[in-house]
């Protein structure tokens, strides 16, 4: 099967899990070492089958029978993990993280992105010398379906493609917040200003005049009607000059 090909088949075994307007990032395969285990017990057992039919068991049809039984039970099992292996993709989308795993009963395990708290990877030994790690996934929640995730490929790519969507979407919140406060803070300074113009239109008179002749500051306060008005606790009227008047 050619690569472009297995990239088709990858793409519409998880692409109809995907939301609408969700964008696939990234989607790997668990690394081939999750078969290491199985792998080695068939071929240990095809060993040790073909030594005692040759030498103990030479002769004893029942117990080579059965030891070759045996055998094929690890062989099927090992088929068994190649399949499951072939067909289960950790996906890395715009919103969410998933796991979808199984042949006859599918299973697809999520987690949004804006749940994760924290995250990390381990690599054992073993890991670092075959290329894969294991995702610790920490959330809000305090049942989480994604916990641990093993046998991840290019596990420091991926770690930096999750952490970069996880930062961006909190800066991306970050910014709104920060737009918004600053939004409120210019409507009342728009109604501040729309409030002293409209009190120095009724008055016939800047109040500037009034702040510079009484030395003290017009505060506008918002009305039970809504409306803005200079506070009550102030006298507003034309500044006094009859100081003014005397020394001239």
């Amino acid at each position: 099967m050619s690569r472009v090909a297995a990239t088709k088949n990858e793409q519409a075994a998880v692409d109809k899990y995907l939301l609408p307007r969700e964008v696939r990032v990234a989607t790997v395969r668990r690394h081939p070492a999750v078969l290491l285990v199985p792998s080695a017990q068939a071929v240990g057992g095809l060993l040790a089958a073909a030594v005692l039919s040759a030498t103990i068991l030479r002769g004893h049809t029942v117990l080579e029978g059965i030891v070759w039984a045996a055998w094929a039970v690890l062989m099927a099992r090992l088929i068994w993990n190649i399949v499951n292996w072939a067909v289960d993709y950790f996906v890395i989308t715009s919103d969410r993280i998933l796991l979808t795993s199984g042949v006859f009963t599918r299973s697809v395990a999520m987690m949004p992105l804006s749940k994760v708290t924290d995250m990390s990877f381990h690599r054992s030994f073993a890991g670092r010398m075959l290329g894969y790690g294991d995702f610790v996934v920490e959330s809000a929640g305090k049942d989480a379906v994604l916990r641990r995730i093993d046998h991840i490929p290019y596990p420091e790519q991926l770690y930096l493609v999750v952490c970069g969507r996880i930062f961006k979407d909190a800066a991306a919140q970050e910014e709104v917040f920060e737009d918004q406060g600053a939004s409120q803070v210019q409507d009342e300074a728009d109604a501040h200003a729309q409030a002293q113009a409209d009190y120095e239109a009724q008055a016939g008179y800047q109040t500037d005049d009034y702040e510079s002749g009484t030395g003290e500051s017009a505060d506008y306060e918002a009305n039970p009607d809504g409306r803005y008005e200079p506070d009550d606790t102030l006298s507003f009227g034309p500044p006094d000059t009859s100081d003014e008047d005397d020394d001239l």
